[in-house]
């Protein structure tokens, strides 16, 4: 009888958690389309003037999606890669139709027009001059540059979040935390640079506020360390017509610490979605990046049939109520106004609710999770979120293919066992992708306190990474003297 019970209450659990969830996300649903019209409204009344500047027209390329837009910082075209699920998304109603119908054609019990699938409707257009010469001499016309560079109504204003749109010091680059070695490094050591790329919705603080301050006085004596605030992040800048695809972000940190530092070889640490960019970066400089440190990856292997956009949505944002970390993701990936509106409420009030946060707990703790969560835009969250971790579904099975081939790097991987929004599993596969990679698994630890709460020892553990890298590449450098030696003293005994 015991042992029955034991059996049934987590079945009772997850039957409770389906039918509230169902519940849930179909008034959600509802609410998004609601809140979609009134944004609509909203936009056109307060925004009439900046319609122009943001025609972006969507094709099809070998079945991807992309879209063909006029940059905002150049005159020239670009064919961006964006993900389905900016505009193709089932709703939860339609989504369980769809399974039913498949259970039972897959048992018998359907005729044969009863289980097709509803296929997601899209406007493509091929790329032609025609549309090539329209969009030069359409968008943007009769409309000063620096309009695409004013925040939306519905975005924050404050000097930290819009200090890049001052038309007195306009930047163009990332915001960049760059510490360097003030009488350089210890005599007969090489300079090293290191770049941290943080995750979705957080900041360069999340390093530097936790991370930097541990490492050792060698360390910081030796190496160059570089934290960006990723495009639409953090002190960063926010474009308004921009599409936050995975060129626009490896464009901008090359622009702001690659080419400006001079940076030829250099070690990389990223975290959760930062982990893509990490990728997308080391396959581009293949010679120049000597170590990969990811943690809590969010990789999801495609099975064969699926589409890979779709099932990563699916994995990432579950649409489920328990744990809350998975409703939250949730609501982020699938709700794009009900996103909206949160961030009108939270990011655009942002200062209210940092004092609030720093009077509540008397300024005893850290902000850095909070200002990071906050500082952003909808528009920069929602394309990055779908765009980088959702559109690089088809893409990071060569990525990994190419560190595990072309890359002589060290590779590892850290992941919480604890982590609820990227199960442990996303680590375990990028080990069995490239299995040379160091898989660190750390107990009782999430997607945040794998890093937060034990910064000494991620400080130790990413010293100790860099050292056996340097260690390795002295004694490769032996090695290859040796061989060089040995040819020649061959060569003489001729």
């Amino acid at each position: 009888m015991l042992t029955k019970a034991r059996f049934a209450a987590p079945l009772a659990g997850r039957m409770l958690n389906d039918v509230v969830s169902f519940v849930v996300f179909s008034f959600l649903d509802l609410l998004d389309v609601f809140l979609c019209i009134v944004y609509k409204l909203a936009d056109y009344a307060l925004e009439s003037d900046m319609i122009a500047s943001r025609g972006k027209i969507l094709v099809s390329e070998n079945g991807g999606s992309k879209i063909v837009c006029l940059c905002s910082s150049s005159s020239k075209l670009q064919l961006e890669d964006i993900s389905d699920t900016l505009y193709s998304r089932r709703s939860l109603v339609a989504d369980v139709s769809r399974s039913t119908v498949e259970e039972l054609r897959r048992r018998g019990s359907t005729g044969p027009d009863n289980g097709r699938r509803t296929a997601a409707v899209a406007t493509t257009l091929a790329v032609s001059s025609t549309i090539v010469r329209m969009l030069q001499g359409k968008i943007g016309a009769g409309q000063p540059p620096h309009l695409r560079r004013i925040p939306r109504w519905s975005d924050c204003s404050c000097k930290t979040c819009n200090s890049w749109s001052s038309p007195q010091s306009p930047r163009t680059s990332l915001y960049l935390h760059a510490e360097t070695p003030r009488d350089g490094p210890p005599v007969g050591a090489a300079k090293e640079d290191v770049l941290f790329i943080h995750g979705f919705i957080s900041s360069s603080a999340f390093w530097t506020e936790t991370v930097f301050p541990n490492f050792s006085e060698s360390t910081k004596s030796r190496y160059r360390l570089f934290a960006v605030d990723l495009l639409g992040f953090g002190r960063s800048p926010k474009p308004a017509d921009s599409l936050y695809t995975l060129r626009e972000h490896v464009d901008m940190i090359e622009r702001t610490v690659l080419k400006p530092y001079n940076v030829k070889s250099f070690h990389i640490v990223a975290h959760s979605l930062g982990s893509i960019l990490a990728l997308a970066i080391a396959v581009k400089y293949p010679d120049a990046v000597k170590s990969l440190t990811l943690l809590a990856p969010p990789y999801f292997p495609v099975p064969n049939g699926e589409q890979g956009t779709q099932y990563v949505l699916r994995r990432v944002a579950p649409r489920q109520v328990w744990p809350l970390i998975a409703m939250g993701a949730s609501i982020a990936c699938w709700y794009e106004h009900i996103s909206r509106t949160i961030c009108l409420l939270i990011c655009k009030n942002h200062r209210l609710w940092e004092f609030l946060f720093k009077l509540i707990t008397m300024n005893r703790m850290k902000t850095f999770l909070i200002e990071g969560f906050m500082c952003h835009s909808h528009n920069a969250a929602w394309h990055t979120l779908h765009n980088i971790i959702c559109g690089s579904a088809d893409k990071i099975d060569g990525y990994l293919d190419t560190v595990r081939d072309h890359l002589n790097c060290s590779v590892t991987v850290i992941h919480g066992r604890n982590d609820d929004l990227l199960p442990v599993g996303c680590s375990i596969s990028v080990k069995s992708r490239v299995p040379r990679a160091e898989l660190r698994i750390v107990e009782h630890k999430d997607h945040i306190t794998v890093i937060v709460g034990r910064e000494k020892t991620f400080a130790r553990e990413l010293e100790e990474i860099w050292s056996n890298t340097r260690a390795a590449e002295n004694e490769s450098m032996i090695v290859e003297k040796e061989r060089k030696l040995a040819e020649n003293n061959n060569y003489k005994g001729r």
